[in-house]
């Protein structure tokens, strides 16, 4: 376990995470921090709790936003993925059509010559 220390509203708390993890703790706390002060600057001091709650209230709202948009993007992956493998059944059957008119055709025109060669 490691012990960072972070500062939200000039306020200093000491949080614990697992080793390793103190950059992005840090990192949140700027976050939840940038977040304090929007509110700062719209509604005033509200005292710490309601702003706290108003903070999470705004990191949560991006939260969903996020999902919902990586939702949409996961959805539109799909979509494309099923128009690619579509699009590639429809390239496989044209191929095997036009492998058997070209063989039709070569038939023909051995037919053709077999003819020709016999008159």
């Amino acid at each position: 376990m490691a012990q960072v220390d972070v500062t939200i509203n000039g306020r200093a708390y000491a949080i614990a995470c697992n080793a390793g993890e103190e950059e992005r703790l840090r990192r949140l706390a700027e976050h939840v921090d940038a977040k304090v002060r929007e509110i700062l600057k719209t509604a005033g001091q509200p005292g710490e709790p309601r702003l706290l709650l108003m903070a999470a209230l705004l990191v949560a709202d991006e939260y969903f936003d996020s999902k919902t948009l990586l939702e949409r993007r996961v959805q539109e992956i799909g979509d494309l993925t099923k128009a690619r493998d579509d699009a590639l059944a429809r390239a496989a059957d044209s191929a095997r059509a036009a492998a058997t008119a070209v063989e039709t055709a070569a038939n023909r025109v051995g037919e053709v010559a077999a003819r020709v060669a016999g008159a």
